[in-house]
């Protein structure tokens, strides 16, 4: 069950309302359920409806004429809550919802319980599913009611409402959603022949900028050159820029204005200063010399989202809100650069992730430079045409919104528990289109069958818990010369699985196989380690070795390291 609050200066234009026809014809049989004193008239079941309607309106208004002739009357004195059942929930009587309504005006400071001077209200029920309150928000003592809050207080009391009445349970939010279009909002675009309203259509095109600028002026410009869009940017006296509007070439008013938006009326944390913090807390890009030194950006932007998962098993809150963020950049990213026939469902992906990069946590954006540079420099860079880099980042965005819907889950944030979900959907949708290819032709390089048999062994040593389910997968074969390549540049391939194993566990893996399959390939891609390097690093940890075999002799049954960890090179 959700409820509506608003505040009006008319009671009689809203009883006219409650007790009309509806905008379409959709009020039936219009009745009061219940009212402050139980005595209140009924112009739905009196004879003479326009002198019943009055004089509800009299009786609604006494207080606010007396508390005017002192001065006292808030300007706004009507106060409207509707309450609707949820899709699905069974019919619910007028005795109910007299129940429901008492409660809620309790509940939200109108009328609390037990109180002689609560405001004057009633109950109107003129559909099956819903009804409204409304009230005149003057108190018998004249003083205004305290009603602040009223939405979270109405909405805690509707969650046991819900419980006690067996009602569908509605996920609920935690204020920090982007604003909804108004019914005006979405109509118009019905009429422009537009499956969404302006306001969202302008939150894709800013959430897609951030993600791709690497300063405020990049950012700026690239909103400039957006086409269809109309920015109007706002200055400090200084003359740097405070603030930003954006507004759809054909989006007009009454007067033929553009209908403007500024970037917090969007969502929360599109105001320009937020979008500063985020893009000063990117990575700084490397310089051409480092850049050649560097792996590939879209193996930088997948081993980034490959640590997602690791970063939300931390304690601290405020870095995996900042890693869950720049996740929904690098899905803002992925969505232009990606071929056309995924391109819709990566957008719905980034789309649907949006709602689930906000909480109440507050999110310290420095956590996630890494993620966030990467992801910029994936702009600048083509993903190769083979679909493996892609189908690669797609794996491991997959196991990083599976992630999300866990962490946010722990913290009960319902819509953004639905919403990781909703983007899971999407997003498997478009690698399941994009993983095929470059597995085939992966799988048509099968190494020689004495070589794969030695793979396989060291798949059994490496990850017994998950050997089985990899080796009788279809992908099985590219996992094999995933690791041949691996060895081909020079790789251990014992050393590359073990790393990879080591690296991120394989639970919410769907397919082991290919997971496995492109964490190998990504680091195949890395230049290999000398062997001066192994042997200064074997050299480094054998020291440590020794002491902690010394320290841990009686228990050197339980420390003692296994083959499958450290493999041996005969």
């Amino acid at each position: 069950m959700i409820a509506k609050i608003s505040s009006g200066k008319s009671t009689a234009g809203l009883i006219r309302y409650l007790y009309g026809p509806g905008r379409a014809n959709e009020h039936t049989d219009p009745h009061l359920v219940t009212s402050w004193d139980g005595y209140a008239p009924d112009p739905g079941r009196a004879d003479d409806i326009t002198a019943a309607r009055k004089q509800l309106v009299d009786d609604l208004d006494l207080r606010v004429k007396q508390a005017d002739r002192l001065g006292r009357a808030p300007k706004q004195h009507v106060w409207h809550c509707s309450l609707r059942a949820a899709p699905g929930d069974r019919l619910l009587d007028d005795g109910e919802w007299a129940d429901i309504a008492r409660r809620v005006v309790a509940a939200t400071g109108i009328a609390p319980a037990d109180d002689p001077d609560g405001c004057r209200w009633i109950a109107v029920r003129h559909a099956p599913d819903h009804i409204h309150i409304a009230a005149t928000k003057v108190r018998g003592d004249l003083r205004s009611a305290r009603h602040w809050n009223d939405y979270l207080t109405a909405d805690r009391e509707l969650a046991a409402i819900e419980k006690e009445y067996g009602l569908q349970r509605v996920i609920r939010g935690d204020r920090t959603a982007a604003k909804r279009p108004h019914r005006a909002e979405q109509e118009k675009a019905l009429r422009n022949g537009q499956a969404k309203a302006a306001r969202e259509r302008l939150r894709t095109v800013v959430r897609t900028a951030a993600a791709a600028a690497t300063d405020t002026d990049e950012f700026l410009g690239l909103l400039t050159h957006s086409k269809g869009v109309l920015v109007e940017v706002l200055h400090f006296p200084s003359g740097e820029p405070r603030g930003y509007k954006v507004a759809l070439e054909n989006d007009r008013n009454a007067k033929a204005e553009p209908v403007w938006f500024s970037g917090s009326t969007l969502a929360p944390d599109l105001s320009l200063p937020k979008i500063q913090s985020r893009l000063a807390a990117a990575e700084v890009p490397a310089s051409a010399a480092e850049e050649r030194l560097r792996p590939h950006p879209w193996h930088q932007a997948t081993a980034a989202i490959e640590r997602i998962p690791h970063h939300l098993d931390q304690p601290g809150a405020e870095a995996a809100q900042a890693h869950l963020a720049a996740f929904g950049e690098a899905l803002d990213a992925v969505a232009l650069t990606a071929p056309p026939d995924i391109r819709t469902e990566l957008r719905s992906a980034a789309s649907a992730f949006e709602r689930a990069t906000r909480s109440r946590v507050r999110a310290e954006h420095h956590h996630a430079r890494a993620l966030r540079g990467a992801v910029k420099a994936m702009l600048r860079e083509p993903a190769p045409k083979d679909g493996a880099a892609l189908a690669m980042f797609l794996d491991a965005a997959l196991l990083a919104v599976i992630a999300a819907a866990r962490w946010h889950d722990r913290r009960k944030h319902e819509q953004q528990v639905a919403a990781a979900r909703k983007s899971l959907l999407h997003l498997q949708a478009a690698y399941n289109r994009t993983a095929p290819g470059p597995l085939a032709g992966l799988s048509q390089r099968r190494p020689a069958e004495h070589v794969a048999d030695r793979y396989v062994r060291c798949i059994r040593q490496a990850a017994p818990a998950y050997a089985d389910q990899a080796l009788n997968d279809p992908a099985a074969g590219a996992l094999l010369t995933a690791l041949a390549d691996a060895e081909a540049a020079g790789h251990d391939p014992a050393r590359v699985l073990q790393l990879v194993i080591d690296e991120r566990a394989l639970d919410d893996a769907r397919s082991p196989a290919r997971t496995l399959t492109w964490r190998v390939q990504r680091i195949a891609q890395r230049t290999a380690p000398s062997c001066q390097a192994l042997a200064a690093r074997a050299r480094s940890t054998m020291p440590l070795a020794a002491a902690s075999a010394s320290a841990a002799a009686p228990a050197a049954t339980l420390t003692e390291p296994t083959s499958a960890s450290h493999p041996r090179r005969r």
